[in-house]
């Protein structure tokens, strides 16, 4: 059997190739219809104007459900492996979970309401993406250690908690800097006064979604190792 095709790691890998692909194709778009400059844009100024906002919207919702498919996935993952080991408490799973499911929720925000449209609803999506985004990574490396050695090798865990960090330590330069930006034009000149912060806001940005990408793509390894059932159960209600 071929490596992709053992367990359900196909969930996995479907994230990391949906996610890289929304990136860089609305990015490639946009630069081949002369809407964002080369350096640095915003992911979603990638995806501010049609025709690639339509792409980047599309990828980016289908992103989104697959995450969540990938995070139950795991999340059942550890449930069952907790029964038999223990280590993991259930709250700290089903908190990662459900943290897990806001950042995609704030996926959804920030594919439908383009930032150049609504951009209270866009901002207020983005934030929720990251932090949340952040916060399932940290507590997800949390449950690889406190798994350990069931779950994943202990360099496995090294490897998520350094993306894990990466992302925590990208996010505040994102957040932050992106409030001293008060243009909202796509196209920057390097006399602009906010210039500064637009290309930490903006290179931040982009570690910490590629930091999102590289700690799903370590879900593979622990994919190979189960699959997931469906069971319908009928109930009698005469």
């Amino acid at each position: 059997m071929l490596w992709f095709m053992e367990g359900i790691c196909f969930l996995p890998i479907s994230l990391v190739i949906m996610s890289s692909s929304t990136f860089i194709v609305s990015y490639l778009i946009a630069l081949f219809e002369h809407d964002v400059d080369v350096i640095f844009p915003y992911i979603s100024d990638t995806g501010a104007e049609p025709p690639e906002s339509c792409v980047f919207g599309l990828m980016t919702v289908i992103t989104a459900f697959a995450g969540m498919a990938t995070m139950y996935a795991r999340y059942k993952f550890v449930e069952k492996l907790n029964e038999k080991v223990g280590g993991v408490s259930p709250a700290l799973n089903q908190g990662a979970f459900w943290i897990g499911m806001l950042s995609c929720l704030g996926m959804c925000f920030v594919a439908t309401f383009q930032e150049t449209t609504i951009t209270a609803v866009h901002d207020a999506g983005a934030l929720l993406f990251f932090v949340s985004g952040v916060l399932y990574t940290i507590l997800q490396s949390i449950i690889s250690y406190k798994a350990f050695p069931y779950g994943c090798s202990l360099a496995l865990c090294r490897v998520r908690t350094g993306m894990a960090t990466i992302a925590f330590l990208a996010v505040f330069p994102t957040v932050v800097c992106a409030v001293f930006v008060t243009q909202t034009t796509l196209h920057r000149k390097t006399e602009d006064e906010d210039n500064v912060f637009h290309l930490v806001s903006a290179v931040s940005e982009w570690i910490v979604a590629f930091s999102f990408i590289f700690f799903f793509f370590t879900y593979i390894h622990d994919f190979k190792k189960f699959t997931l059932k469906l069971r319908i159960q009928f109930v009698d209600y005469s």
